[in-house]
């Protein structure tokens, strides 16, 4: 049983609970099963995901079970939810590489010994044609086009795909298949998780309580945070990114990440003192920066990093520990010596970096993208402030 202040922290920062007072009765009198479902449109866990991933750790620390369901069969689709455009088809195979870490990740945040780890394809692709058609038969056409993602893109002009109308269905049925006593999502997911209450219903079932909470935005500070928008920090990031990337956040996101991210009321107010001093924006970005660095890697971690980092920046020195790289050649095109180190992702992006004088070698300007340049080993080639490589030949 739970007592009545931890039930009530299991409420904090939830935007919907529905319903609150059954949710209240339950969590005070039996374990619950918590179901949480994560789609492997990609293979990293981002901050995004942690803000509910962080409110499962608090039920699992209160004694009730976490369910995660790894989406093997719905990622095939991709949750259309908020979605201006229909998601490309993955293949399973696609869906496979991309699932293979995401138990490792979510142990990052969760005892993965006290879970129960369930893949979606175990049931979904044993439903068959006649209960595909059962399925069906318990939701309207008006019902599902009448989300609002889907009615704006037919409003728009934009297709429908027949397979996005059963994804809220099928994710449905997830609920009646693992028994969920409570759902947990964003707010983009409440239709989806709303319709698991009505589908177990159907199915005989009591229906699951539903808790949403906040939608974290990417680092463009706009979009949701997104595996491909692309704005996104992920957790197994080295964490010298991870930190880079919350330093780069626009200052209008702050508070906002403090808020979603950060369990220690301390260092959220240490946040907010910072940002009323002169250099209070990047005094707290760099709080913010060690502690979630912090929460993926030892303790300390996000201090050594956030050194580096100001070394870096405000010294202009290259880090201590820089990744090195072996090429077969010693001569190569400017713009193309950027791409074989990984350095950028295209050659476009190479010589838009070249003639914004972004790129290095041992700390002189490379001027011209098509210039051939030597290279020997141990010479360090830089893109921007954050990108560093030492190279060796063969």
């Amino acid at each position: 049983m739970t007592d009545q202040d931890d039930v009530h922290s299991l409420l904090s920062h939830a935007v919907e609970v529905i319903d609150r007072d059954h949710f209240i009765r339950a969590a005070s009198s039996k374990q619950l099963r918590i179901k949480l479902g994560l789609d492997p449109t990609a293979p990293d866990i981002h901050l995004g995901h942690y803000v509910v991933l962080r409110k499962l750790k608090r039920f699992q620390d209160l004694g009730h079970l976490p369910v995660l369901i790894i989406g093997d069969f719905t990622a095939m689709i991709g949750d259309p939810s908020g979605r201006q455009k229909t998601r490309p088809v993955l293949t399973r195979e696609q869906v496979q590489n991309n699932a293979r870490t995401y138990l490792t990740q979510v142990g990052k945040v969760l005892d993965i010994s006290r879970i129960e780890v369930r893949y979606n394809s175990e049931w979904l692709s044993q439903l068959g044609s006649e209960g595909l058609l059962r399925l069906c038969s318990l939701a309207t056409v008006a019902q599902l086009i009448g989300r609002e993602d889907f009615s704006k893109r037919l409003d728009s002009g934009q297709p429908v795909g027949v397979h996005e109308l059963l994804y809220p269905l099928l994710q449905a049925y997830d609920s009646v298949a693992i028994k969920a006593d409570v759902e947990l999502g964003g707010t983009d997911q409440l239709f989806n998780l709303l319709l698991g209450r009505e589908i177990q219903k159907a199915f005989g079932q009591e229906p699951q309580d539903v808790m949403v909470f906040p939608i974290l935005e990417g680092l463009d500070g706009v979009q949701k945070m997104s595996k491909s928008l692309g704005n996104y920090v992920s957790i197994t990031e080295p964490a010298d990114q991870i930190y880079g990337k919350l330093m780069s956040i626009p200052d209008s996101l702050i508070l906002r990440y403090a808020e979603l991210l950060v369990d220690d009321l301390r260092i959220v107010e240490e946040i907010k003192n910072s940002m009323k001093t002169g250099r209070g924006r990047r005094d707290a970005k760099d709080l913010l920066g060690k502690y979630i660095v912090d929460l993926f890697y030892p303790k300390g971690t996000g201090e050594r990093v956030s050194e580096e980092f100001s070394k870096v920046f405000k010294e202009e020195l290259p880090p201590d520990q820089i990744p090195e790289l072996t090429l077969d050649e010693s001569k190569h095109v400017a713009d193309l010596l950027l791409l074989r180190l990984g350095l950028v992702k295209s050659r476009r992006e190479a010589r838009r970096i070249i003639e914004q004088k972004g790129a290095r070698v041992n700390g002189q300007l490379i001027d011209d993208a098509e210039s051939v340049l030597q290279i020997s080993s141990g010479d360090v080639v830089q893109v921007g402030k954050r990108k560093w490589v030492k190279v060796r030949i063969k």
